[in-house]
């Protein structure tokens, strides 16, 4: 990908709900790779959450092809995460169903929940996607510095040691712990300003 493509990505990755699915009803391809790509974790969230993980690509991809078709019919933008959640999780229910001739669906603690199509999300489950989806918006308002480490530090299993995080940043190992500081002040902002 070229510089100017980096460039664009990065712009559009900032522009709101609105705007993304304003420009996707309009034909921009680019926005529609960036909208997947803001909310893509989301979506496989909800079936990994239900440890489904074998059908979490498949359950991806149908959610997407559900939000393509449905596009014209969102309403409310902003509300694009919660719709995605539910049709994700309903989603999951579908695929279990159909999987496994309606055994039980347990979630990450072990409750079994019911099969029924139209049960909503769980109320418990949808705040931890919300959090979850606020501290993934966080991270892509950070500059592609901080993004970055914040990704090699903390979403990495196992933890990169820090000589491999500063080679990859192309920083020295030992100013890690001060850019670590300032990147987590920066986040911690972020979030305030999103309302965690």
């Amino acid at each position: 990908m070229n510089i100017a493509a980096k460039l664009q990505r990065k712009k559009q990755s900032q522009w709101t709900d609105e705007r993304l699915v304003s420009e996707c009803l309009n034909g921009n391809q680019e926005a529609w790779s960036a909208l997947i790509d803001r909310y893509k974790n989301l979506i496989y969230s909800v079936p990994i959450k239900l440890r489904m993980y074998d059908d979490a690509p498949d359950i991806f991809q149908a959610v997407c092809v559900d939000l393509l078709a449905g596009l014209k019919q969102v309403r409310e933008p902003r509300a694009l995460p919660k719709w995605l959640m539910q049709a994700t999780y309903h989603k999951c229910l579908q695929f279990r169903r159909k999987a496994e001739n309606n055994i039980s669906l347990t979630n990450e603690a072990g409750e079994e929940l019911p099969l029924i199509s139209e049960q909503p999300l769980p109320e418990r489950m949808m705040a931890e996607l919300e959090k979850e989806q606020m501290v993934r918006d966080a991270i892509s308002q950070l500059n592609a510095r901080c993004a970055e480490m914040v990704r090699l530090l903390f979403y990495e299993n196992p933890p990169r040691p820090y000589q491999e995080v500063a080679r990859k940043l192309d920083i020295a190992t030992g100013s890690i712990g001060f850019i670590r500081g300032r990147c987590l002040k920066k986040l911690k902002k972020q979030l305030e300003e999103l309302g965690f």
